[in-house]
Order: structure tokens, then sequence, then C-alpha cells
């Protein structure tokens, strides 16, 4: 009985871990989705799936920890079973994910920007970077001031970049978002307007964004094996404990 509940209580424990881990990356998911958007209007779709991706995961896990709280809530050895399986499978796409991710940010980490041009996949996405800007179309124009704002970058490779915008038409200025500080007219005047490409500002802030998830993936797979061990063990118990009751 004493073995019984402390498997059930470690096993509850790491629940709650394992559920707080599904909310927050549903809620990073939920919050980013909006960046993702514009990066995905800016720079390729692909990019724009990437909060779609976190909201799903986290869904799934909070999901699959619901369904371990009601098989320790009734102490039912079916619903553990199926937790311990649906816990399996995830640690396995974790693994997936996770050299996946180290694949990318290791070609991100190691190659030039003008370099990545040459990846073929999602992550080659500065030539439709470059054509954005470059046709700087009405539709586009809102997200592309947004990047610009919230990224604090000018351009593809530079404010130089305006300079031969079809769409935009004032070649001796920049928008008014590559300024530092933003005002009207202020793009007209070289010495307020940001010197870094949004190329270079999206590849990094995307390398901080593999590197944590990948961080996530290793911390959350280490933890959730303890949780195959003591969802096996404690599956053990229960059938243990119906098998007593009916003798």
């Amino acid at each position: 009985m004493c073995s019984c509940c402390s498997f059930k209580c470690g096993f509850i424990f790491f629940n709650m871990l394992f559920m707080a881990s599904g909310v927050a990356l549903l809620t990073t998911g939920v919050l980013q989705k909006p960046t993702y958007q514009e990066l995905g209007a800016f720079a390729g779709n692909s990019l724009a799936k990437i909060a779609i991706v976190l909201i799903a995961v986290g869904f799934i896990i909070t999901v699959v920890s619901i369904l371990g709280c009601l098989g320790a809530f009734f102490n039912n050895y079916g619903l553990v079973v199926t937790y311990v399986c649906c816990l399996t499978v995830i640690i396995i796409l974790e693994i997936i994910t996770g050299a996946v991710i180290y694949s990318l940010f290791m070609r991100m980490k190691v190659l030039n920007p003008s370099s990545l041009v040459n990846i073929k996949g999602p992550i080659n996405y500065i030539d439709k970077v470059k054509r954005t800007i470059s046709e700087y179309s009405p539709e586009k124009r809102a997200a592309i001031d947004r990047i610009q704002e919230k990224f604090k970058c000018c351009g593809a490779n530079g404010p130089e970049d305006w300079a031969t915008s079809v769409g935009w038409e004032d070649h001796e200025a920049a928008p008014d978002s590559c300024c530092e500080v933003k005002g009207p007219g202020c793009g007209k005047e070289k010495g307020k307007v940001r010197s870094k490409g949004c190329i270079k500002a999206i590849s990094l802030f995307l390398m901080k964004s593999l590197m944590w998830v990948g961080v996530f993936c290793i911390v959350l797979g280490i933890s959730e094996c303890f949780g195959v061990l003591i969802g096996a063990c404690f599956s053990c118990n229960i059938k243990q404990k119906n098998y007593d009751n009916m003798s």
C-alpha cells in the first residue's frame, strides 16, 4: 500500500510538471503567433508555421497529461498504460525533432547569411526577404514596417536595398520604420536610419529560438524518461492491487 502511494505521488508530481510544460508551450505559441505570422508575410509561409507547431505540441502534451491525471485519480490501469505509451511516442518524436533542430542550428551557425540562400527547404528564406523588400507590395507593407520596427532592422542586407526597391518610390530615403526613433520623414536622414539588415536580425532571432526549443526538448525528454519509468511502476502496482482485490 505504501509503495503504491509513493509511486502514485511521484506520478502525479511528474504529471503536474509535464502539464505545466505543455501549457507553457501552448502559451508561448499563442503569444508568438503574431510575430511568426508577420515573419511569414515577410520571409515565407514556412516561418509562420513555427507558432502553429508550438501550439499543437503544447496542446498534445496538455491532453496527454490530463489523461495521466485521470488515470491516477481513478487508479485506472488502462488509462495509465495509455499515458505511458503516449509518453513513449512523444519521447521518440522529441528525439527526431531535436536532431532536426540541431542540424538546422549548426547550418545557420556555421554558414554566412549570404550562403544560406543555397540551402534548400524552410530555412531558405533569404531570397524571399530580398524579393519582398524589392517588391514592397501594398498588402505586405504593414508587415514589413512592423518587422523593421520590432527587429530594429532596415532592408534585406541594409538600408541601401531601398534605393533599388521597385515598390518604394523615394530611392533617396528609407521607410520611417527604419529609423532609430520613428518620426514623419525621418527616413530621409541617413544618420537616423538603422544600418543592420533584416536578414541578419531574423537569422539571430531564429538561432535563439532554435537553441531554446532544442534545450527544452532535451530537458523535457530526460524528465519524460523518468515519467515513463514511474508510470510503468505505478501501472504495475494498480494491476497488482486489482489482482489482490479479485483474489
